[in-house]
């Protein structure tokens, strides 16, 4: 039977019974509904999650710190150690030329140091303790600032600062708005590392003719209170109103990256530098923030540091295990969307044996004529194909209406109490095109059994029935 012949018997017989098989395909619409609408929110939420990482600048960074630092239990204390093990370095202390190393590593855009710590932040008469971070150049580029009022720093040296929104408000009386901390000067009082003269200057005064050796270093160092000024120049948004992290150095207070390095702050690392008896060339850090290119270069960076005897760590490692969770989470919304699918095919079947009762004598008609069993079956699966077309194309709009109503009526919701309402719904053309494609599928499955019912139905037997 030609293509043309079967298209118009197959669109025939759905004109005559025009209401059951409008009510059927209207049960694979809600059915495709149901399945686009659950499956819309699971990619929602996985495209909410990694775009606000990503859009932070963490999946192209990786962390390092030296490996006899990292507890287990702590970012890169837990990395695993390479398959190819044999040319593993033993731990090594992240000095100058660790990092110059690191830097001339494929794929790397830049190394910068981490510089973190807890420090006392005063607006008279307000004083709260706060976590202070140094903030790159290249942060301002990265989106990692996007809703900030204010602007970013006007220049590496420059003794200026970024408040967080929630830090903003604790410092200020009266409930001002954390804006109205733009232009002011808040104090920072820190912990200062000043460091102790080599032991021939200590002993000058019992020894004044010895000399200080030209690799003779200082012998630790004293800490010491310090204060300094800053002006704010920009606040970032409070976490009520949708304020997200800023990269892995989330904190209250951001300060230029250079000035942070030159304010010679105890960090946690420094005790327990001094406490080792471990060898550096130049300045040892605590940690270093490493860009990547992209973070299809991430897994390269971290292996490759890895070897060089540092401990590394990504957000990568991370969502590994988060994409295994949306994994497992879209197939329990796909299996329960198909619930009602399922319940639609059974309307298919139903409405297919209908036809077949009704039609035994056109079935019997055919095959006297001479069509082919192939035929006949491939007329039930052509009527069955465009049903599930039909169902699932306006199952898709369907799905998709019932998500935007849901996300509007929470924006609504979450506006009325003071807060910002992310996107949490997306139908992506994939989805529009599985959920069609799973829709047609159903409905030619089901189709089988009218199917081959119609098939075996005798022509002499089919021309008698009345």
């Amino acid at each position: 039977m030609k293509v043309r012949d079967l298209t118009e018997l197959a669109a025939r017989n759905l004109r005559e019974a025009v209401l059951r098989n409008s009510l059927t395909t209207l049960g694979i619409a809600v059915g495709v509904a149901s399945l686009v609408a659950l499956l819309s929110l699971g990619v929602g939420l996985q495209q909410l999650v990694n775009r606000s990482v990503a859009h932070a600048g963490l999946f192209d960074t990786v962390s390092v710190r030296p490996r006899q630092n990292v507890p287990f239990g702590q970012p890169g204390g837990g990395r695993r150690t390479p398959r190819d093990a044999s040319d593993l370095q033993p731990p090594r202390a992240l000095d100058d030329a660790a990092r110059k190393e690191i830097a001339a590593l494929p794929y790397v855009v830049e190394v910068n140091p981490e510089v973190r710590f807890t420090a006392e932040a005063r607006l008279e008469p307000n004083s709260q303790l706060v976590q202070v971070a140094g903030m790159a150049p290249s942060s301002q580029s990265s989106g990692s600032l996007d809703g900030m009022t204010g602007n970013f720093f006007s220049g590496p040296d420059a003794e200026e600062a970024i408040v967080q929104g929630d830090m903003a408000k604790r410092l200020q009386e009266d409930e001002k708005p954390p804006t109205a901390l733009l232009g002011q000067e808040i104090v920072l009082r820190f912990a200062q590392r000043q460091a102790l003269p080599p032991p021939s200057e200590q002993a000058s005064s019992v020894a004044p003719n010895q000399a200080v050796g030209p690799d003779e270093e200082a012998m630790g160092f004293s800490i010491v209170p310090s204060e300094k000024k800053f002006r704010v120049v920009g606040v970032t948004p409070a976490s009520d109103s949708g304020g997200g992290q800023v990269g892995f150095n989330n904190a209250g207070l951001y300060l230029p990256l250079a000035v942070a390095e030159k304010m010679q702050v105890v960090q946690g690392a420094d005790l327990r530098d001094v406490a080792r008896s471990s060898s550096g060339v130049g300045t040892r850090y605590a940690a270093l923030n490493v860009r990547a290119t992209s973070p299809a270069a991430v897994a390269q960076i971290e292996t490759s540091i890895a070897h060089m005897g540092f401990a590394a760590f990504s957000l990568i490692d991370v969502t590994r295990n988060l994409r295994t969770f949306f994994f497992i989470f879209d197939l329990f919304l796909w299996i329960f969307g198909s619930l009602a699918l399922v319940v639609a095919s059974l309307g298919i079947i139903n409405t297919l044996v209908m036809a077949i009762l009704e039609r035994r004598r056109e079935i019997g008609v055919l095959k006297a004529l001479g069509a082919a069993n192939r035929d006949v079956q491939q007329l039930f699966f052509a009527e069955a194909g465009v049903m599930g077309l039909v169902g699932g194309v306006f199952g898709v709009l369907l799905g998709w209406g019932i998500g935007r109503a849901i996300h509007l009526g929470t924006t609504v919701f979450m506006k009325s109490q003071g807060l910002t309402s992310p996107n949490i719904w997306s139908v992506p053309w994939w989805l529009v095109m599985v959920a069609i494609g799973y829709g047609v599928l159903v409905s030619l499955v089901s189709g089988i059994y009218p199917a081959s019912r119609a098939v075996r139905l005798d022509p002499v037997e089919a021309l008698r029935y009345e």
